[in-house]
């Protein structure tokens, strides 16, 4: 069967209410089993495939019809220049979340000293760091384990002279590292509503982990806890990052005005000019 007939095939397959455009969703599907470029199988229609992988793309197919969204049926997602391994243990990797890898680069000149990712999941944020930056260490915690044994099995995805500088903790939040200083506090934590549940779309709400998800306090109780542990262990001018809902955009930037010892304090906006980021440096005194 050629790469052409295969996505024919899948796109009548995957005709259904809730799925996406069928030829794109067929393209995007055959191109990440393949580990291609998205748009590879448009320019290699006439290319054939042996029996075994056209068997385990339409295992993939299979599972999307139930309705899985596309990364946990394939299996892995794209996060900046790394591939990651994902299940229904972590977060599936936004785009949005790249913006944040950037800011901590820009913000700290490529990178220096230690940095805290606090809630890594799949470890995106972390590993991403490590590979482009020039930490010294970079702490990884969540307080799932299940989710933690994903990001450390990710470990592979970055450059093998990258990985001993990765620390991982379990544990909530700052806790496993408070008797520490350090000079990034960085995390994407929950931040929706209970309430705000079944506004969301399927393929979030009925497959992601809640855990990673939701939070008490309106979507805030992870936030306002988060803040007075970063000033704790940032070190003078360290630098305190988070990735927000633009929802609440003005609640958590008053969250952190709120504690004293951070100063100059901005939201900063994504590509659709939507609030999304706080940060903030630590006060020198």
């Amino acid at each position: 069967m050629t790469v052409g007939e295969l996505v024919d095939r899948i796109a009548e397959a995957l005709v259904a209410p809730g799925v996406p455009p069928a030829r794109a969703e067929a393209r995007d599907l055959v191109a990440a089993v393949l580990d291609q470029p998205r748009f590879w199988p448009s320019a290699h229609r006439e290319e054939a495939l042996d029996a075994a992988t056209v068997a385990r793309i339409e295992e993939v197919v299979a599972r999307r019809r139930e309705g899985m969204p596309l990364p946990y049926a394939v299996g892995r997602a794209p996060f900046r220049h790394l591939t990651l391994a994902v299940d229904r243990r972590v977060l599936i990797p936004r785009p949005e979340t790249e913006l944040l890898v950037d800011l901590v680069l820009a913000a700290q000149q490529g990178g220096r000293g230690r940095v805290v990712d606090v809630g890594t999941g799949s470890g995106a944020i972390a590993l991403a760091l490590a590979a482009e930056g020039a930490f010294d260490e970079v702490h990884a915690i969540d307080r799932s384990a299940e989710a933690l044994a994903v990001a450390q099995a990710n470990l592979a995805a970055i450059p093998e002279d990258r990985r001993d500088r990765l620390r991982w903790h379990e544990g909530d939040l700052l806790a496993p590292v408070m008797d520490q200083r350090v000079d990034v506090v960085v995390s994407n934590p929950p931040y929706i509503s209970l309430s705000e549940a079944s506004a969301l779309p399927v393929l979030v709400r009925d497959w992601e982990p809640h855990l990673a998800l939701f939070a008490a306090d309106d979507g805030m109780a992870l936030i306002r806890a988060l803040v007075p542990q970063a000033a704790e262990v940032l070190v003078p001018g360290g630098l305190l990052a988070m990735e927000i809902d633009a929802r609440r955009a003005t609640l958590a930037r008053e969250a952190v005005e709120g504690d004293p010892r951070f100063a100059a304090v901005e939201v900063r906006m994504d590509l659709t000019g939507r609030p999304r980021f706080v940060v903030a440096r630590r006060q020198e005194r």
